[in-house]
């Protein structure tokens, strides 16, 4: 199993992120190859550097704002400034923006997952509906970059788990567009509620709520407990200099056993009276909101009745979401739960090139052997539509290919 470590022991904010991730082994060019599909480079520029905090060598990622049209000079976006002048748009901008683009549906619903923490954050500090508030700390290029870039990073790496150590969130006071404000802010500790954080180690602000949001949006667990052999580190820098390093530690690790195990939850609900064109629309709904299986089993109830299982394999991270959509959308008025643990083959992904362009293939091992290959659905529907040609046809050259690359092999 291939994992993510966040070591969050200096906070996190959206460009120290970036700056980690590209460090780690993200490539700097896809990264910006990627963001440029928002159409929003005549507003922005990146820089990464190399650079050093407290003796600790990393990357450090600027978001530079070009000149606006009242003529206003460029300017760093960066960690821990009060950068939110610009470009105040509201969340519904933000997702039309991001839907307009030729992002991967992945990368999309990443990114609309981290603003919508943030909008629910804010709405609730201030009192309003999500339409009511005025999002300019969602708004802001900063955040739009650091935030999708998050997206296409962790998209790009394919781990199979992220894991974080508690957040430290720093201390002290903090000056915004609202006037002082505690550390940590209140949107930052809104987004961090059910995480375990650590304060005070300085006093200045050293978690974000983007960073807030990237963690709280995408990590599985939160532990101290490094149980995985490290193969790769990278450090993300952050603008100021601190008496500790202001820099974010991440890790690529790997569970080296054969067969993994991880506990899920199984919820389910028997349905006898609700029209049965529903459930392609509440299956799809659910997938959104981050279920990992959704089935139906046909069943007979009490008095003869025809009815359907309704079945929901899911982590415990989403399990809320799911439930929402279930209360909400279905007609049940009830659901049992049940612990499961689920033993999955290691799994490695990888790009091959066929002659009709590139396709994701996941690797299964069976104790630390190749057992089977699979290439991935949404590469190879991609590529039928685009040559006209059948999904079979994609799988056909992709065993071919992978049949000449052994045969050069050997």
């Amino acid at each position: 199993m291939k994992v993510l470590y966040y070591d969050c022991f200096s906070g996190i904010s959206g460009d120290m992120n970036l700056g980690a991730m590209i460090d780690l082994g993200v490539d700097g060019d896809y990264l910006i190859n990627e963001l440029s599909k928002l159409n929003l480079d005549s507003e922005y520029r990146i820089e990464i550097s190399k650079g050093t905090k407290n003796g600790i060598s990393g990357t450090k990622v600027d978001v530079i704002l070009t000149e606006d049209k009242h003529g206003h000079a460029p300017k760093h976006a960066g960690h821990h400034e009060n950068h939110h002048e610009h470009h105040h748009r509201h969340l519904k901008d933000i997702e039309n923006l991001i839907n307009a683009s030729s992002l991967s549906d992945r990368v999309k619903k990443s990114s609309m997952d981290m603003f919508m923490r943030i909008a629910q954050a804010e709405a609730k500090v201030h009192g309003q509906t999500i339409d009511e508030v005025h999002f300019h700390e969602v708004g802001a290029i900063d955040s739009i970059v650091d935030m999708v870039g998050a997206a296409i990073a962790l998209d790009y790496l394919k781990v199979d788990k992220i894991i974080s150590s508690p957040v430290q969130v720093g201390g002290g006071f903090v000056k915004c567009a609202h006037g002082l404000i505690p550390v940590p802010a209140p949107a930052t500790i809104e987004i961090l509620k059910g995480i375990p954080i650590r304060s005070g180690i300085v006093q200045f602000e050293t978690a974000t709520p983007t960073g807030a949001a990237i963690l709280a949006s995408n990590v599985d667990e939160f532990t101290d407990n490094i149980d995985f052999n490290i193969e790769r580190i990278g450090y993300g820098l952050g603008n100021r200099d601190l008496d500790i390093p202001n820099v974010l530690r991440v890790c690529i690790g790997d569970f080296k056993t054969p067969e993994e195990m991880d506990e899920q939850l199984v919820l389910e609900t028997n349905i006898d009276d609700m029209n049965p064109e529903l459930y392609s629309f509440i299956e799809e709904k659910l997938f959104e909101v981050g279920a990992l299986d959704v089935y139906k089993t046909p069943i007979i109830m009490k008095k003869g009745r025809p009815a359907i299982k309704l079945s929901i394999l899911v982590d415990k991270k989403n399990e809320k979401k799911v439930l929402d959509v279930i209360f909400k959308d279905t007609t049940s008025i009830g659901i049992r739960k049940s612990k499961v643990e689920k033993m999955m083959l290691h799994r490695e992904f990888l790009s091959l090139k066929t002659k009709y362009g590139e396709v994701s293939i996941k690797n299964s091992y069976y104790e630390g052997k190749l057992v089977k290959y699979k290439a991935e659905y949404e590469d190879s529907k991609k590529i039928a539509q685009e040559n006209n040609i059948s999904i079979a046809d994609v799988y056909k050259e992709v065993d071919l290919t992978i049949l000449k690359n052994q045969e050069s092999i050997n």
